[in-house]
């Protein structure tokens, strides 16, 4: 048997980059994972999704941060980031090649307003009811 990952809006969002909720998902107000549950429910367009690296998880896991605790954006450096040490290492005789930019992937959000699930926030499938917890909805 061969168990194939489920997608849902948390593909959509690119890893250590974040994204306003209100853009990803649409729902009821929501806390800050670093401000506990104790904390006031904020308005979605306030509040920050921020999708984490997972070292057994390859999709990742999305957290929910307010403005204030919102991590900053990771930077990574590569081989090709230090062009100046490259081309002083560089023989003579070959010409210098010029790094093209690779276009950043967007988000892909669809305008089309799916059923979700009020518990869960998974869209539905065409019968209504959740596939995670069973909830029906109309």
């Amino acid at each position: 048997m061969r168990v194939a990952p489920a997608s849902d809006w948390r593909d959509a969002v690119d890893f250590e980059t974040p994204v306003l909720l209100a853009d990803v998902v649409p729902g009821e107000d929501a806390r800050c994972a670093a401000c506990g549950p104790e904390s006031a429910p904020r308005p979605r367009t306030e509040l920050w999704a921020y999708k984490h690296r997972h070292p057994n998880h390859h999709h990742g896991f999305v957290r929910i941060y307010c403005r204030e605790h919102v991590p900053a954006v990771q930077t990574r450096v590569t081989p090709d980031a230090r062009p100046a040490a490259r081309a002083a290492a560089r023989p003579a005789s070959r010409p210098a090649v010029r790094a093209e930019r690779i276009p950043t992937r967007k988000s892909h959000v669809d305008d089309k307003v799916r059923a979700m699930c009020p518990e869960c926030f998974i869209e539905v499938s065409a019968t209504g009811a959740c596939g995670n917890c069973g909830t029906v909805v109309a």
